[in-house]
């Protein structure tokens, strides 16, 4: 498509999504971007393209409306078993090192598809699962499928498929996991679907990772067909957050038009047959920044790679995290054989060190021993809720929340975790009415509150969180 719109107005588009969503719109794609936004108009209520254009020039955007821009400037056209290379790369290599590493006590396993689109890539993890550790209730497993995209994410919840979503799947796979629907569609078996926790994300605003949106101690990620649209500042800054993501050991997977030996140069490149995998690898510190890309480098190498294809992913763009402060230096007459006097969050902050490098035994012990030293504090029970959640221990997770809310009636974390844990349980109306307490005490704060307990997330971005999360419903 030759664009219409003049050049100096599509400029000014590429620059506000560059700076909204982190895709990157040069000018021989500024087709595509004139269609998405003429796509997105109705639902700006402007009558034509420039309307629309000009509309999302004249103010800030606010959360609905990015969600809104990415539903219309991406494609979410994907398939199961996508990239086939990379599926036996995993199954054949990655799943079972993984399953060897943790036979011990704590056995589980912790999978994210970013950016999972209409549910394709997490569904198919989830059935290589079903072959590989078919006891499920032995091995714990968490399967995080995120996007930005709230239809997406209700047609994946959803389950059901039409005929291109299998065009390059064994027909044994289809006939175990599905059952045939009217019109020739085909529904994913129930208890595949339950394996799998669809939840809203941007990765251009929430804070990744954490243990309030559950991005934390990640044993793999997929992010496939998402980071070629970013350009090479936004790629690197979300690359470093997936790096913090997972622990010692862990996998990031990405297509193979995405592989840089430049964006990935924290990671160990490892080679298998047809497929390039990036795992981190123990006590190598990732850098809490990202330092921009020079401005001196040209448009070719700040856009490392060419749209070639299929999947234009949903539009995500992290936020950094703020440099620590320094710590006071000691004094030079103070007695260095004298012991340090012990820190009353100690154990707290030994649970969450524990709990974001997966060892969730040792995180759960320390957590418990915080609320020994403090039993009236909430926030120490919703941190265990989080930690017995990873352990699959999901009834001893609603206790905890239980009795954090006890203590404060008014948690909104706790509303929200305990909503999506009984909604999880099919448990609807208790999640409901968790839903419903939380955004009550959210509307009473101001809208850029930062909640406590939640890693930066403020008042209004949960509020967009829990509605986006209730419009992905099928």
């Amino acid at each position: 498509m030759q664009p219409t719109l003049p050049p100096a107005l599509l400029g000014s588009l590429s620059d506000m999504l560059a700076a909204h969503t982190g895709l990157h719109f040069p000018a021989d794609r500024w087709g595509d971007l004139e269609r998405g936004i003429a796509a997105a108009a109705p639902a700006f209520g402007m009558a034509d393209v420039a309307s629309c254009a000009q509309r999302l020039l004249s103010a800030p955007l606010t959360h609905r409306e990015i969600e809104i821009l990415a539903s219309c400037l991406t494609v979410g056209e994907t398939y199961f078993f996508r990239e086939q290379a990379s599926f036996d790369a995993v199954e054949q290599h990655v799943l079972p090192a993984l399953l060897r590493r943790h036979e011990g006590a704590e056995r589980r396993l912790r999978i994210w598809s970013a950016g999972c689109c209409t549910g394709e890539e997490p569904y198919s993890i989830a059935m290589l699962l079903d072959r590989l550790v078919p006891k499920t209730s032995a091995w714990p497993a968490t399967l995080l499928a995120t996007d930005i995209n709230p239809a997406f994410l209700r047609r994946a919840a959803d389950g059901e498929y039409g005929e291109w979503s299998f065009r390059t799947t064994p027909g044994w796979i289809r006939a175990r996991y599905f059952q045939p629907q009217r019109g020739g569609r085909f529904k994913l078996d129930k208890r595949i679907r339950k394996q799998v926790t669809f939840s809203y994300l941007n990765l251009a605003d929430d804070s990744y990772p954490s243990l309030t949106n559950n991005t934390n101690a990640m044993d793999v990620i997929f992010c496939r067909n998402v980071l070629m649209y970013f350009s090479a500042e936004r790629a690197r800054t979300v690359i470093d957050n997936f790096y913090r993501a997972l622990v010692d050991g862990g996998w990031l997977i990405v297509s193979p038009a995405e592989t840089s030996s430049v964006l990935f140069s924290r990671f160990t490149t490892v080679e298998f047959d047809g497929a390039i995998l990036y795992r981190k690898e123990a006590g190598v510190t990732a850098p809490r920044f990202v330092s921009p890309v020079p401005s001196a480098l040209t448009e070719a190498q700040q856009a490392p790679w060419r749209f070639t294809g299929e999947n234009m992913p949903a539009a995500n763009m992290p936020t950094l995290e703020p440099f620590p402060q320094a710590l006071p230096a000691a004094s030079p007459s103070a007695d260095a054989s004298a012991p340090m006097p012990a820190e009353p969050d100690q154990p707290e902050r030994k649970a969450r060190d524990c709990a974001n490098q997966g060892r969730l035994g040792e995180a759960a012990e320390w957590c418990r021993k915080a609320i020994a030293a403090d039993k009236l504090n909430p926030a120490r029970h919703y941190l265990l809720s989080a930690i017995q959640q990873e352990q699959g221990q999901r009834e001893d997770a609603a206790q905890s929340l239980a009795r954090a809310l006890y203590l404060d009636p008014h948690f909104v974390l706790a509303h929200h975790a305990l909503g999506h844990l009984r909604q999880s349980q099919e448990r609807h109306n208790e999640a409901q009415r968790h839903f419903d307490n939380a955004l009550a005490s959210l509307r009473t704060q101001p809208p850029n509150a930062i909640l406590p307990e939640s890693d930066g997330l403020t008042a209004g971005r949960l509020v967009e969180m829990i509605e986006s999360m209730r419009a992905s419903r099928p």
